[in-house]
């Protein structure tokens, strides 16, 4: 479905809700026009990436009424389309003047509530999605299962084999995980750069996989002969992409919608959350402009609440909650945190004489190199596009690594925003992982370390998947419950505990699945 489709069924959809469910949704919407009044609501999940997608389908299902609290904005409510790599538009930033991809920042922008934030920290920056949709709105897309191996090792007390049997297999389905056309992938000229990739890797000696996505492949085979629009093939994906991409709002959100249970409130930024006597919630709210500008100040008070805010959105909330109201907090809060192994390196004067990796490529990855067994280096590395619009013999490669030395997540009372422990000793072993890694591939084929791209060759400091801070298990009881609260949950990358080991949203949102699971049939949200 396209954008355009999408947008009217989605009024239709919202339009239907309204209509059914006048007694809630209806009187929320009116109170919502008087700052500081009161508005209760029975269950409030903050964030609308991975975890807030699958607890607001799962709680809906069970007959549940969700209010859901995105600060970024609805998208296809607002109809405003997603900017390309090489243009980017008022879409394509948070509240920047300036672009913030990880590359080729030379674009001015009038600040505006876009899709991509930078949060900027010492020795490390972190990239997050903004918008109903989270961080599935900005990635590429890449839905990795982890090796069984390694999931035992980062959850041990987790029952692997139904996750592998189950919770796994359940959310591929849900997110709509496909593979590329093996054909297509051959043929196609914007697939140069992964045929290059994954020839110049076995040519080194490393073992190549095809890696699956949530773009909708079969639509790009479309796009490719021209029949629709074109995204991926048009340099769209770190700002969103208008069609293709089976996105959370066109999947877990969607359905949840559908049944009628949920109301998404955007432009919705939760301040800080107090605990009431009675064990419930009180949660201070700005309702905000596009342009940043604080319009409403709102109260929601609520029984039930999940925290999936992403791993700093959550982590921000409880540690300025703490700080501004004592907000009860167990010691393992921030503890356990990690960047998943994310290192960024590159090659230039790869094949100069023959094409280089092609003049025009797909924004969505489709190859993967498994060098996870390997004692001494191990790490998966996906062979990422680089759409410059031009053949710059230059290829791309995000490693990640396993994360043998753990950070820290703590708060600065004065400036009132987290401080990331986390410095060049933490990530040492994946720049040796990287240095071997390009060392081998220019050795079997030619070529130099990136200095087009990375301070030595190198980006220890760009990290796309943070994880941890509020580990299942220590910070939280089994499913996800807060320890100290009775009522509060935690769903999100927060739960895993800095590492595993691939992408992650398939693993984050197969465990939001168990936890619910198991939150729902325990009656908690009874």
């Amino acid at each position: 479905m396209d954008r355009k489709t999408f947008i009217k069924t989605s009024a239709l959809a919202i339009s239907a809700v309204y209509f059914f469910q006048p007694d809630f949704f209806m009187a929320a919407e009116k109170k919502t026009a008087f700052p500081g009044e009161v508005i209760d609501v029975p269950v409030v999940i903050i964030g609308s990436g991975y975890g807030g997608a699958v607890s607001a389908l799962r709680l809906c299902e069970a007959g549940k009424k969700v209010i859901l609290l995105e600060m970024g904005l609805n998208w296809e409510k607002a109809g405003i389309p997603f900017s390309n790599l090489l243009k980017p538009g008022k879409s394509s930033a948070w509240l920047k003047k300036k672009s913030i991809a990880p590359f080729m920042n030379i674009f001015s922008l009038t600040p505006f509530t876009g899709t991509l934030d930078r949060l900027d920290f010492d020795h490390i920056n972190i990239w997050v999605g903004r918008g109903v949709g989270g961080g599935s709105l900005v990635n590429g897309g890449m839905a990795v299962t982890p090796k069984e191996s390694y999931f035992k090792e980062v959850f041990p007390d987790l029952d692997a084999e139904k996750f592998y049997n189950y919770y796994f297999p359940l959310v591929r389905k849900e997110l709509k995980v496909n593979v590329i056309d093996e054909q297509f992938l051959k043929e196609c000229p914007y697939y140069k750069f992964t045929r290059v990739g994954e020839a110049e890797a076995q040519n080194a000696g490393f073992k190549t996989m095809r890696v699956p996505n949530v773009y909708d492949f079969k639509y790009m085979e479309r796009e490719f002969r021209n029949e629709v629009p074109r995204s991926a093939l048009n340099t769209e994906v770190i700002y969103g992409n208008n069609y293709g991409k089976n996105s959370l709002d066109r999947t877990y959100l969607k359905k949840a919608m559908d049944t009628g249970n949920l109301e998404i409130l955007d432009l919705h930024r939760v301040d800080h959350i107090k605990l009431n006597d009675d064990k419930g919630y009180t949660l201070n709210v700005q309702q905000t402009d596009t342009s940043g500008n604080r319009i409403a100040d709102k109260i929601f008070r609520c029984k039930k609440l999940i925290l999936a805010a992403g791993t700093m959105g959550t982590l921000q909330l409880l540690m300025q909650s703490n700080a501004v109201n004592n907000f009860p907090l167990n010691e393992r809060i921030g503890k356990n945190w990690g960047n998943n192994g994310n290192f960024m390196t590159g090659r230039n004067w790869v094949r100069p004489l023959t094409g280089g990796t092609g003049s025009k490529q797909s924004t969505i990855p489709v190859g993967g190199i498994d060098n996870w067994d390997d004692d001494e280096h191990p790490f998966f590395t996906e062979i990422a596009p680089l759409p410059m619009g031009m053949d710059v013999a230059t290829a791309l490669y995000l490693l990640i690594n396993r994360v043998d030395k753990k950070g820290e997540v703590s708060f600065d009372y004065n400036s009132r925003s987290l401080k990331v422990n986390w410095d060049e000793s933490n990530t040492a072993n994946m720049k040796e992982n990287a240095r071997f890694f390009i060392r081998k591939m220019n050795k079997a084929n030619g070529g130099t370390r990136s200095h087009f791209l990375f301070h030595n060759g190198l980006g220890a400091d760009i990290c796309y998947h943070p994880l941890g801070g509020c580990v299942l298990g220590e910070a939280t009881n089994e499913y996800g419950k807060l320890k100290g609260h009775d009522n509060l949950y935690v769903l999100d990358g927060s739960l895993i505990p800095g590492t595993i080991g691939v992408n992650p949203f398939v693993t984050i949102t197969a465990i939001a699945e168990y936890c619910m699971e198991n939150l729902i049939s325990q009656n908690e949200f009874t």
